[in-house]
């Protein structure tokens, strides 16, 4: 396919021009002008990807240093990616018609995720990108340029239940002259308009399939056969109308409304004496998928307490989905989250629901802020160990030394302490920072600075000491329950006895494969 530049229209100005010898050369195509709008504006494409069960799409996308904007990397050879027109270096506009520039990295990537089998993107080449933010071009307008400046609708997801006398509460007819197209017409108060269905909706999806590959027989058949309900993708005439015409699929994913039957729920775990008190299985499902159940939830525990229930699915740990990964992978998140942890999970009815129409639950998580949230004066506890999150009675655990460069903003962490005591303790430990690399907890108690043993030091002492060593910086730390057990057990606590952790190097982006 030709890319056009605007060059072209520039050469078919030269084929018509007069000479006058007194006035000189009269060539539109050679006029100056400061006009912005003679300058070239970048166009947009629009890439669809739509991907098999089990499949990738095939690209990386990334945030890079010294370069603006979410990066399109590493395009696989024949892959969905490759096919739908994707390029290495083009940068992420629209996801499924929504701005997303200006969205963090794990934002875009979970709403990709959650887009499920399709995608529709509108992206820049790279160069045009560049170009666009150096000439101060409103990349949002320029996206919206692309869709006409028409606005849509959002499509509506409806679970209609059956009703013992009126049925479903719906008809189903073609869309004259077009193969694929139908509209609905729903009863007045009936189970389908109780549901959000309008007359004169166009049907864009029903219990997981696509309508514009059905036939109107077969589509009549599968409503018969759906049981006690069927849930439908609906949107007005007008705007599946204007998202034809842009080329964007409409999938679940965008939809704005809906009233499904289930829902993912938030779990806010505080960490006790005992661990969070519930074990953690991986099972594998059809066509190579790996799930993860919450199995055992030990009374009065503080999974119990947040509402965790036998059987539970695990969707995502702190927001991030932990569809696809291994079991080692999902318990050292929740390790490194420290005392506290917020799992996504939905119960086995839903994750079944879901499976059948092949969507996400993460699509229609809720939102809410935890009930009851944590006292800075609560203590930091240990993370459970790698095989079970149940913990059991262990030996002693070994200390750990981190070491830490200081970076721009310093190394990332603060010390708290009991006021006119002894005993100084880890505060807040930033995000990304050489503390966190260094694996340095929240409520760890600091053992040693430098070499030198600090237990009975005063806080004013122990920072003297850390900022004597300059840039470098490293200390014997222990979880709160630990450095208890060693107390109590009499056993002195030297670096002889540590693990060492060494702060790596952070990466110089952000990169996701999808």
């Amino acid at each position: 396919m030709k890319h056009k530049t605007g060059f072209e229209d520039g050469m078919e100005l030269t084929q018509k021009f007069t000479f006058n010898p007194k006035v000189g050369i009269d060539n539109p195509a050679l006029v100056t002008t400061d006009d912005p709008e003679m300058v070239c504006r970048p166009v947009p494409r629009l890439c669809r990807l739509c991907r098999s069960e089990g499949e990738s799409f095939g690209f990386y996308l990334r945030m890079e240093l010294g370069c603006a904007g979410h990066v399109i990397r590493q395009v696989e050879p024949w892959s969905v990616a490759e096919r739908s027109g994707l390029r290495d270096g083009d940068r992420l506009l629209e996801i499924n018609g929504d701005f997303v520039d200006h969205m963090e990295h794990s934002k875009i990537v979970q709403k990709i995720h959650a887009s499920g089998m399709q995608v529709s993107f509108l992206v820049l080449e790279g160069s045009d990108f560049e170009r666009a933010r150096w000439q101060g071009v409103d990349l949002r307008a320029l996206a919206r340029e692309h869709s006409g400046g028409e606005q849509c609708a959002r499509p509506r997801l409806c679970h209609v239940t059956r009703g013992h006398q009126d049925g479903l509460g719906f008809t189903i007819a073609t869309v004259e002259g077009s193969k694929g197209r139908f509209s609905l017409t729903v009863t007045s108060g009936g189970p389908a308009e109780k549901a959000g269905v309008r007359t004169g909706d166009r049907l864009i999806w029903i219990n997981g399939d696509h309508v514009a590959d059905l036939t109107h027989c077969a589509l009549n058949k599968m409503v018969k056969k759906c049981g006690d309900g069927v849930t439908l993708l609906v949107l007005d005439s007008a705007s599946e109308e204007r998202y034809r015409k842009r080329g964007i699929v409409v999938v679940p994913a965008m939809a704005g409304e809906h009233n499904l039957l289930h829902r993912p729920r938030k779990l806010y775990l505080v960490k006790g004496p005992s661990g969070y008190g519930f074990r953690l299985g991986q099972e594998r499902l059809p066509l190579r998928r790996i799930a993860h159940f919450m199995r055992e939830v030990d009374p009065d525990s503080p999974a119990e307490g947040a509402g965790m229930q036998d059987g539970d699915r695990l969707l995502a740990v702190n927001g991030d989905p932990v569809e696809g990964l291994e079991h080692e992978d999902i318990v050292t998140r929740v390790r490194k989250s420290g005392r506290q942890v917020t799992l996504t999970a939905i119960d086995s009815q839903g994750s079944e629901f879901y499976s059948q129409l092949g969507l996400t639950p993460l699509l229609f998580s809720e939102d809410s802020d935890p009930v009851t949230p944590l006292q800075e004066e609560t203590p930091a506890l240990t993370a459970p160990p790698v095989e079970n999150l149940q913990e059991p009675q262990a030996p002693l655990a070994k200390p750990r030394l981190c070491h830490l460069e200081k970076g721009i903003a310093g190394f990332g962490f603060n010390l708290r302490s009991i006021l006119d005591e002894p005993s100084i303790f880890i505060g807040q430990v930033a995000q990304g920072s050489p503390a966190e690399r260094a694996e340095l907890r929240e409520g760890d108690v600091v053992v040693e600075v430098n070499g030198v043993n600090v237990e009975s030091e005063y806080i004013e002492d122990v920072v003297g000491r850390m900022k004597e060593g300059g840039s470098q910086l490293t200390v014997l730390v222990l979880g709160p329950v630990e450095y208890q057990q060693y107390k109590q057990s009499g056993t002195p606590i030297t670096a002889d006895l540590a693990v060492s952790k060494q702060a790596e190097k952070p990466e110089p982006s952000s990169k996701s494969f999808l």
